[in-house]
């Protein structure tokens, strides 16, 4: 039995975590979504996902300190993170806070996609 990849996505626009949900399960990901990162340890360490997406925008902690986080956190730092935003500078965003990769939004399909694919295979 093949076992599906776990996919976590952060981020508090709820149409985007349904849109996120919609593609990667249909691309046969497991998904789990959280409109904030309030005890993001807790969270990520609950579910153990393959790969998390992190908005930048997240209200109390926002996406960077979450990030950083993760990847100072000995059981999780291995979990790759896309970061994603609409910033303009999300490369530079994505650098700071020690994110695997990144992907701007508004983001097509494809795009989205072949990040996880690249990630997860």
């Amino acid at each position: 039995m093949i076992v599906a990849k776990k996919v976590f996505v952060f981020d508090d626009n709820r149409d985007i975590l349904d849109l996120c949900t919609f593609i990667l399960e249909d691309a046969g990901y497991e998904i789990k979504t959280s409109e904030n990162a309030n005890n993001i340890e807790e969270q990520v360490a609950a579910y153990m996902p393959d790969l998390i997406f992190m908005d930048n925008w997240l209200p109390d902690l926002g996406g960077i300190q979450a990030t950083k986080a993760l990847k100072n956190h000995p059981y999780l730092k291995h979990i790759p993170v896309i970061y994603f935003s609409a910033n303009n500078d999300i490369s530079a965003l994505a650098n700071e806070a020690g994110a695997d990769s990144y992907l701007s939004k508004p983001f097509d399909i494809a795009a989205l996609e072949e990040i996880v694919k690249k990630h997860l295979s």
